[in-house]
């Protein structure tokens, strides 16, 4: 989806967006282009360590509605990304245990506005998400979160996994969302913790999950058998914040 003001368009607003030190989400490129300024945005991609996604020209033609894309399009992230060193210091600074959302694979900009947001209401220290197969910080992220994008900081990973293992060196434990897991009101949510949460369709990816040390489950009582991503990220993160609570009087 074209977000106005966070898509550019065109080899000269793409090359000039990487030489301005914008952050760029994602960047598509038609398939085969191998000129000199394809070369040039390729080569300054590499610096950011951007996903780059090779797309035949009949996508790029849809996504810029008739302009001409010269085989280049790209989307701009409507806020900047934060170190995960960053993190762990706004834990640091309130005297609190680290407390994060991690997101794998949210593509729907909804969700991930509406994590964000409750990730702020609930205290988290921060949100990790994946450089691939999940939506960015885009214009409509923004809006989403109603705000709290200017108190949370995001970052963004190349390798969640790994991003785990580094923070569990810290002391963190991890806890997945998982309808076949425990319920969550037995398990001790307490100290620094990691809530890992995967999209409505595919869930929390296998590596990962095999990387959190509990599966928590909602207890469901009606017909259906699952809550939208957002709401249940909802709901496991105030029991969270209620043993938090409870746990420092």
């Amino acid at each position: 989806m074209r977000e106005e003001g966070y898509t550019l368009i065109g080899r000269n607003p793409v090359l000039e967006a990487f030489r301005a030190g914008k952050t760029i989400d994602r960047l598509f490129i038609q398939d085969g282009l191998k000129d000199g300024p394809i070369l040039s945005i390729l080569r300054e991609a590499k610096k950011q360590d951007l996903v780059i996604d090779f797309v035949k020209k009949s996508r790029l033609d849809e996504m810029s509605s008739g302009e001409t894309h010269q085989g280049v399009i790209a989307y701009l992230s409507a806020y900047e990304y934060a170190p995960l060193e960053e993190l762990l210091q706004v834990a640091k600074d309130k005297g609190e245990a680290p407390f994060f959302f991690l997101l794998d694979g949210i593509e729907d900009p909804h969700n991930l506005g509406a994590m964000i947001r409750t990730a702020n209401l609930a205290g988290a220290h921060g949100v990790i998400i994946p450089k691939r197969r999940a939506v960015g910080l885009t214009a409509t992220v923004a809006r989403t979160s109603a705000g709290a994008l200017n108190y949370t900081k995001v970052c963004k990973v190349t390798n969640l996994v790994q991003t785990m293992e580094e923070l569990k060196k810290e002391g963190m434990w991890f806890v997945c969302g998982d309808m076949r897991g425990e319920s969550m009101y037995k398990l001790n949510l307490t100290g620094s913790i990691g809530l890992v949460l995967g999209n409505e369709g595919e869930g929390v990816s296998r590596l990962v999950k095999e990387t959190c040390d509990m599966q928590a489950s909602i207890p469901m009582k009606g017909e259906l058998d699952s809550l939208n991503a957002s709401v249940a990220c909802g709901v496991l993160a105030y029991e969270i914040v209620r043993q938090r609570l409870l746990q420092n009087g």
